[in-house]
């Protein structure tokens, strides 16, 4: 069965239909991430010992476990417990809480790189801890952490097919819809996995430059 291009032409508008949907997802739960990590990222740095350590326990067991069970626990479990949401909703919040755990280490690691001399000289000058953070560290820690921060969106982008597992209708589970429908999964899989390396590999090289500038900027 050779490749039909005709059949592309015709099964195009459905993909097109699931690729908004993964872009959307991804780009939603990368601001969820974003937001979450960060949230995480402080908290961690907590003077309180005990809220430290239970954020520092919740983060290692997000990361140790399968993205995929986050997902059916949120969509198949809660239900049993009153909590019944969209699988669309469901899949943005359970990639994008996957990655904040993620995305916290991203951040420590930019904060830890602000030299002390920073948050002393802050402190000496009787700065509230509202401004130092929003006035003085996380504008020094968070442009060299966009390469990386860039590295997770294109991964996330990429996890985007884990949420049929939940009924989104993705740019994956549109085309495996179609194969069923036409017994071809010859084109609209091909398609799928071209519409992947079309965006995915132009973020990529974008990340790398950025990396190459942030590099260069810090010699």
């Amino acid at each position: 069965m050779g490749f039909d291009w005709n059949f592309v032409l015709e099964i195009m508008p459905e993909l097109l239909k699931g690729l908004k949907t993964t872009v959307n997802a991804a780009l939603v739960s990368f601001a969820l991430a974003a937001v979450m990590g960060l949230l995480f990222a402080l908290v961690r740095r907590s003077s309180i010992k005990w809220l430290a350590k239970s954020m520092d326990g919740f983060v290692e067991f997000i990361r140790s476990t399968p993205l995929l069970v986050q997902l059916y626990f949120f969509f198949y479990v809660l239900p049993l417990y009153g909590i019944k949401l969209p699988g669309f909703l469901v899949g943005v919040i359970g990639l994008g809480l996957h990655y904040s755990a993620y995305l916290s280490e991203v951040y420590r690691a930019g904060i830890d790189a602000i030299g002390r001399g920073q948050w002393e000289a802050a402190r000496a000058l009787n700065f509230s801890p509202r401004r130092i953070w929003v006035g003085i560290i996380l504008p020094q820690a968070i442009p060299p952490m966009i390469p990386a921060l860039g590295n997770y969106l294109v991964a996330m982008f990429k996890e985007t097919p884990q949420l049929a597992a939940i009924t989104v209708l993705e740019m994956l589970q549109r085309a495996k819809n179609i194969g069923a429908e036409t017994f071809r999964f010859l084109e609209p899989i091909t398609i799928v996995g071209i519409l992947f390396f079309l965006i995915s590999y132009p973020a990529a090289l974008l990340v790398q430059r950025l990396e190459a500038r942030y590099a260069n900027a810090n010699r």
